[in-house]
């Protein structure tokens, strides 16, 4: 194993700056994260090469901002192709949640989605916090949370996260050697 005694303490991680995806049409994708989920289109990045690799690629990478200041993100590659769903994943798991500030709130946005041609999944009860599902012009699933825990009820769960990790893979690897 390496010695990593030498090496700084990780930096504090402050927030989520952005997370990026695929989209297939960027006005497409515009209308429905503006005017129906009503986060601003805040910044635009057109170039014809990749930064980071210097690969040829024309696109536009654009951004809407969130309350706390941070951006779901998108890049449209001129090609009308939305991103392919991953073919061992089923739909229902990678996604992305937003906070809603309450239970009203999360109702409004059911009612405004749906008046727009959205399908809409629940109001689904997640115990500490409920939430409603639908799908982006690009395929993508979204959420909508409001939180119902206590901060003191969140505070009392976490205190044995570990522990009920440490089972789960305890019990998964005792399932895969059953099945050999």
């Amino acid at each position: 194993m390496t010695d990593i005694s030498h090496l700084p303490p990780p930096a504090d991680i402050l927030q989520l700056h952005h997370y990026a995806y695929r989209a297939r049409d960027a006005e497409e994708t515009r209308h429905f994260y503006e005017d129906i989920l009503g986060l601003p289109l805040y910044h635009m990045i057109q170039s014809d090469h990749v930064p980071s690799t210097g690969e040829y690629c024309p696109y536009t990478h654009f951004f809407f901002r969130l309350k706390d200041g941070s951006f779901i993100a998108f890049f449209d590659l001129g090609d009308d192709t939305a991103a392919l769903p991953s073919p061992n994943t089923p739909a229902w798991v990678n996604h992305i949640a937003f906070n809603v500030d309450s239970i009203q709130a999360l109702e409004d946005s059911k009612a405004r989605l749906q008046a727009h041609g959205v399908e809409v999944l629940g109001i689904t009860d997640h115990r500490i916090f409920k939430s409603i599902y639908f799908f982006d012009p690009n395929g993508i699933r979204l959420e909508l949370s409001a939180q119902v825990a206590t901060p003191d009820q969140m505070h009392r769960e976490s205190l044995d996260v570990r522990a009920q990790l440490d089972a789960w893979t305890a019990q998964k690897r005792k399932r895969n050697q059953q099945r050999g």
